[in-house]
């Protein structure tokens, strides 16, 4: 007979001879009975086997068999000891899961840390989650409990406002049947929370209103990862980030074209490393930060659709601060201002890369020589456009410098810029493995595309012989030419 005020773990056969069993992992071995009588008697479940030993028969569709348990220390206790169903057929599950803690499912307290890891893991036979109830979590207590029940189309109600470390971590991951996310009423997050909480749910098509004002690290990381039919992201309202909080957060969320709105000023590292990579956004926030963080912006919107790049209005960088920003931004055919005059480590490595339509780049920095800059950042852009920067920078090109093929335009002190060759009277060809030039009124030196000073020449020389073919920049005073020879 049912217990006065009872809410069991319930689980309903939804077709005919659905069965399930119990198996422990690194010797946890909880206290748990069942009841195919509506209560009536209780047995033990024991560890199911390979040759189907103590798995329990629900014959009928319809047929129920109930679930508690006398486990007031938790249910599971580690990442590697633990315990999980496993089910055939099709099997709805209601009632509360805390029967399995207290006897009866009244318990609202979860009392351990990784309570419930893996409770339901590759369960596809699972088409509906029991209640949660608990309000405060514990570290890890939910981590991959639904991860890969591809059948399940409904999450549950999820009312705690109190998080913990990993406490949400993959729960729903692979889920690729549920449609629609459950509320997440918590404003104050704890580290990885929501790590790759409904990450491959194909399903998707809506985020959950997200209004977490006080963000911890990776809070959000990977949380929509690979959610291919994503179409709306959630308002994200804080406005002081933490150490990879949106990492990887929308990446690969093909169907996303709009992006909401960004407003943090104070960020972090890694804070928004990889956020909309792969997605098919085809326009991008403002970011209105000044100062930046190690990482910041790394990846951000790596293989997207944007035609126009944001503003980037800040002058101090940090280590690898835009590394692959843009990368394989295919449609972008003009970069954002760059209007720092000291460059950091790698911070703008590989920010360009492969965005084959590129044409136009303005620059205020006036040196190439810090650690791995430039390294890639303009590998495979357009083969002509605009470069335009400070007189004093060397003209340099490649893939790690200026691209190859486009002309210079000098920023001038003034109101706008001068040409890259002003004075057209200095002309400068190759042939027969020699350089000729004319019209020079300063001593004219030949550089390699690496930067290095090949030749000098300070007599009234009109050709000079090369050491081999190749391309090179001529320069005379304030004009450069690139000659091929």
């Amino acid at each position: 007979m049912l217990a006065y005020s009872s809410n069991y773990l319930t689980f309903t056969a939804e077709e005919d001879n659905s069965s399930f069993s119990i198996s422990n992992w690194g010797k946890n071995n909880p206290n748990v009975e069942y009841s195919l009588d509506d209560g009536e008697t209780w047995t033990t479940l024991l560890e199911g086997d390979f040759m189907g030993n103590n798995t329990i028969i629900l014959t009928n569709k319809g047929d129920k068999a109930l679930l508690r348990g006398n486990n007031p220390d938790g249910f599971s206790k580690y990442e590697d000891k633990y315990t999980y169903f496993k089910m055939t057929g099709k099997i709805a599950a209601s009632g509360s899961v805390m029967s399995l803690i207290d006897g009866i499912g009244e318990n609202k307290t979860i009392p351990s840390n990784f309570c419930f890891i893996r409770l339901f893991y590759n369960c596809p036979s699972l088409t509906q989650a029991p209640e949660l109830p608990a309000t405060e979590l514990t570290e890890n207590c939910y981590e991959h409990m639904f991860d890969h029940c591809t059948n399940l189309t409904m999450a549950p109600e999820l009312p705690a406002t109190k998080l913990a470390n990993y406490c949400y971590s993959a729960m729903f991951m692979d889920c690729s049947s549920l449609s629609l996310a459950p509320k997440l009423p918590a404003t104050e997050l704890a580290p990885n929370c929501y790590e790759n909480m409904f990450r491959s749910c194909f399903n998707i098509t809506q985020a959950p209103e997200l209004p977490a004002t006080k963000l911890a690290n990776r809070c959000y990381y990977s949380m929509f990862n690979f959610c291919i039919n994503l179409t709306k992201a959630p308002k994200l309202p804080a406005t002081e980030l933490a150490s990879g909080c949106y990492l990887c957060m929308f990446s690969t969320c093909q169907s996303l074209t709009k992006a909401p709105e960004l407003p943090a000023t104070v960020l972090a590292s890694s804070c928004y490393e990889l956020m909309f990579s792969g997605t098919g956004l085809l326009q991008a926030p403002e970011l209105p930060a000044t100062e930046l963080a190690d990482n910041c912006y790394n990846a951000m919107f790596s293989g997207t659709n944007l035609t126009k790049a944001p503003e980037l209005p800040a002058t101090k960088l940090a280590d690898h601060c835009y590394e692959r920003m843009f990368e394989v931004c295919k449609k972008l055919t003009e970069a954002p201002k760059l209007p720092a005059m000291e460059l950091a480590n790698s911070c703008y490595n590989s920010m360009f890369e492969s965005c084959e339509n590129l044409q136009k780049i303005k620059v205020s920095f006036t040196e190439w020589e810090v650690s791995m800059a430039t390294l890639f950042w303009v590998e495979d852009v357009a083969p002509t456009g605009t470069f335009y920067c400070p007189k004093e920078l060397p003209l340099e090109y490649g893939e790690n410098r200026i691209p190859e093929g486009w002309t210079v335009e000098y920023i001038d002190e003034g109101t706008d810029v001068t040409e890259y060759v002003s004075d057209a009277s200095f002309k400068a060809w190759g042939a027969d493995g020699k350089i000729t030039y004319s019209g020079a009124t300063m001593p004219v030196r030949i550089y390699d595309l690496g930067g290095r000073l090949v030749k000098e020449v300070t007599s009234e020389a009109q050709s000079v012989v090369m050491p081999q073919h190749g391309t090179y920049i001529v320069k005379s005073g304030t004009v450069s030419l690139k000659v091929k020879l």
